[in-house]
């Protein structure tokens, strides 16, 4: 089943290639995901695909890349 999730990623997410992680992450794993970085510092990440693929990217979410800090990871589905 397709599935479509929005994230926001917390900690030191910003600065550190978080965002091009994620791209390359999602594309190994075969889904769709746009990162984005927020005013507040948060990452946005936008996923759409399989969804046990999904469940991967969103595990992956809290480690992130090597010089990433992750404190929290709050996703829900997007529906409609």
């Amino acid at each position: 089943m397709i599935v479509s999730h929005r994230c926001f990623i917390s900690g030191r997410v910003q600065g550190v290639y978080f965002r091009v992680s994620t791209h390359d992450k999602a594309a190994e794993l075969g889904v769709t995901a746009q990162a984005t970085n927020l005013a507040d510092g948060r990452v946005q990440v936008s996923i759409q695909g399989e969804s046990a693929k999904v469940a991967l990217l969103k595990q992956w979410l809290w480690e992130g890349p090597p010089l990433a800090r992750v404190d929290n990871v709050e996703c829900t589905e997007v529906t409609g």
